[in-house]
């Protein structure tokens, strides 16, 4: 970590999405997809042919309003379906998780915890404590849209047809001659 002001800036967040755990899943592991759903996150460029699992390594451009850094980023921890922490060095350096738990069938709950650290350059812990409030709402806002982003997911999966394995063939349309 760079060297800031020896303290950190926390936040956390959750959001319930009424979708089984697999999915909210299927779409956090995608680590490509997260500019879809992160407004904070312009781009990701990974750093060799490994996208997921420990040791991803990745460069994420970073916007927030006038601020712009890039941010290379580690997945230092997952767990399949339950969690995934991420250390990042940038302008901010910190890590965040990401936590799923419980799966009724119907719900489960993302939570979003992230430990910055602000340069004594750029004002230390006092910039943390302004910056809170200001993430807080946006990583809100990115949960939001990535729970909508997992129940168009499950939508488009239960409208795309299914394969049958079995054929029904109406026995009128065959072409045979009679008496056969």
């Amino acid at each position: 970590m760079s060297k800031g002001s020896g303290r950190f800036t926390r936040v956390r967040i959750a959001h319930t999405i009424h979708a089984p755990r697999a999915a909210v899943w299927a779409e956090l592991r995608q680590l490509d997809r997260h500019v879809l759903w992160m407004k904070d996150a312009v781009s990701i460029t990974f750093h060799g042919d490994q996208q997921e699992g420990v040791g991803t390594t990745f460069t994420c451009e970073t916007k927030i309003g006038p601020f712009r850094t890039n941010d290379v980023m580690t997945i230092t921890s997952w767990i399949e379906e339950r969690e995934m922490t991420v250390h990042h060095k940038g302008l901010i350096t910190g890590a965040g998780r990401f936590v799923v738990r419980g799966d009724h069938g119907r719900h489960c709950v993302i939570r979003w915890e992230e430990r910055l650290t602000f340069p004594w350059y750029f004002g230390g812990s006092i910039t943390g404590i302004f910056a809170k409030p200001i993430f807080k709402a946006l990583w809100q806002r990115n949960l939001d849209r990535f729970g909508e982003l997992v129940l168009r997911n499950l939508e488009a999966e239960e409208a795309a047809p299914t394969e049958t394995t079995e054929q029904q063939v109406d026995p009128t349309q065959l072409d045979v001659p009679p008496g056969v």
